[in-house]
């Protein structure tokens, strides 16, 4: 029986403006489908419309136009408290500036989309700690954000991610901020959970960072060349 893709983009445009201003249009009719257990790279030069498309399959941003199909379920016409709830349940973010919060602990960081979720206390710390130690870091799970290096916040990052256990995860240029030996840790990681069935979807402009996925999707111009 053939599953149902994770994700589904049917002519999908995004254009900005203001009323009786021009319109910009950033995305111009993407038709993507990302597979159960595919590992793509979306790849392209600085306005090429790749952080865009990101955010539109991470439900961050709504289209202009077009369909999306998540898990076969058109969701182009959710509300904002539907389309928030989907993304803490369906998809696990990673950005390049980490995005963790300083003033709490890293355990604390790790467990906080399960708070959202509604994830009791109990499991949902046993399980952040579980995936601590999966990330190399038990030890460190009282420490503050900023007692720890760039790989290992970024580390932390994907601990996060994986917390509500989505079935995608998105990573927008996760090594953006790190030297090569930690980059090379980190997608080392990305590698294993896509192994372990994650389907991940990374964007990047470097062509080292993409090669480690099994397919490359090219932007340029708002468009997938």
């Amino acid at each position: 029986m053939k599953s149902t893709p994770p994700v589904r983009l049917s002519q999908i445009t995004k254009e900005y403006g203001l009323v009786h201003s021009a319109i910009t249009q950033v995305l111009g009719g993407i038709s993507l489908t990302v597979k159960k257990g595919d590992f793509i790279a979306i790849t392209g030069p600085s306005g090429s419309g790749k952080s865009t498309l990101m955010n539109i399959i991470g439900l961050l941003d709504i289209p202009t136009s077009g369909v999306y199909f998540l898990h076969g379920n058109n969701i182009t016409s959710l509300s904002d408290d539907q389309l928030s709830s989907l993304r803490n349940k369906e998809i696990g973010f990673v950005f390049q500036s980490f995005n963790l919060l300083g003033r709490i602990s890293v355990l604390e960081n790790v467990v906080l989309p399960a708070i959202y979720a509604g994830t009791g206390k109990d499991k949902r710390e046993e399980k952040a700690k579980k995936l601590l130690s999966s990330v190399g870091l038990e030890k460190y799970l009282q420490n503050h954000p900023n007692q720890l290096s760039g790989g290992q916040q970024q580390r932390v990052a994907i601990a996060r991610a994986l917390i509500n256990d989505p079935n995608i995860i998105l990573a927008d240029e996760p090594t953006g901020n790190l030297d090569t030996k930690s980059a090379e840790e980190i997608m080392a990681i990305f590698r294993r959970l896509n192994r372990e069935g994650k389907t991940i979807i990374l964007i990047t402009h470097e062509k080292d960072i993409a090669a480690y996925a099994k397919k490359v999707v090219k932007m340029r111009d708002g468009k997938i060349v």
